[in-house]
């Protein structure tokens, strides 16, 4: 079973199918549910007049094609999450997590399906069927490895997303925390006007100044110091904040 994209794939982590084929001496056959893109170029070079020595040598070439796919897969990756790291780091993070995390899901998902074929097929490798030549033999090792490659590739785009993303979250935080702050300090500010407020708000009597020809000016000019007093020292803590 081999696990491949298909054809209209569109960077969707949905858009991975499986391929299965048989391989004998002669023969090869392989089912699929729906159009893949490797199995497709495979096809093509096919009608091109392409032409393989053995049943071995078309399996060979449909594995390199999945290398190839993979490989264009990840440049195109590559180019797009470093268009995302200039925007992130220009702050304009928010409207690309949503692609961040489909980047990563398609990551992930090629790499959970796609890693165990090297394996398989190096253990197949090593016990092959009597009719598979040595030439055969040091083609599909060849193959393995270059897939292993570009496995590799799509496991540091996946840890490079995961740090995007962390990255994101830390300004978002960061963001978060400033606007919290802000609110405090904007709260404990308009707090003495409140407070002062409320109390001469009272319809009871023993009102301080009450009978006061200033007393409106001078609870004003009580409001408004206490309220530059706090004012400065919250300005004070959010520039120890930030140094």
């Amino acid at each position: 079973m081999i696990n491949d994209v298909t054809f209209d794939f569109d960077f969707d982590a949905n858009d991975v199918a499986t391929l299965w084929v048989s391989v004998r001496d002669n023969l090869v056959v392989s089912a699929r549910r729906q159009p893949l893109r490797s199995v497709d170029r495979l096809r093509m070079a096919a009608k091109r007049g392409a032409n393989f020595a053995s049943s071995v040598a078309l399996l060979d070439e449909l594995l390199r094609d999945q290398a190839d796919e993979l490989q264009r897969i990840a440049r195109k990756a590559t180019e797009r999450i470093d268009d995302i790291e200039d925007a992130v780091l220009r702050g304009h993070y928010l409207k690309h997590t949503a692609e961040l995390a489909r980047l990563r899901r398609l990551m992930v998902r090629l790499q959970r399906l796609l890693a165990p074929e090297p394996g398989a097929l190096l253990r197949t490798l090593s016990n092959p069927p009597a009719w598979v030549s040595a030439d055969d033999m040091q083609r599909l090792r060849q193959a393995s490895e270059e897939f292993s490659v570009v496995l590799r590739a799509v496991t540091t785009k996946q840890d490079r997303i995961k740090l995007m993303q962390e990255e994101a979250a830390n300004r978002v935080a960061d963001q978060n925390s400033r606007t919290l702050f802000t609110l405090t300090a904007v709260t404990v500010i308009a707090l003495p006007i409140n407070l002062i407020s409320g109390l001469f708000g009272m319809n009871v009597g023993g009102i301080p100044l009450g009978e006061h020809k200033s007393g409106f000016w001078i609870m004003v000019g009580v409001i408004g110091a206490l309220t530059v007093a706090i004012a400065f020292l919250a300005v004070r803590r959010f520039r120890r904040t930030r140094e």
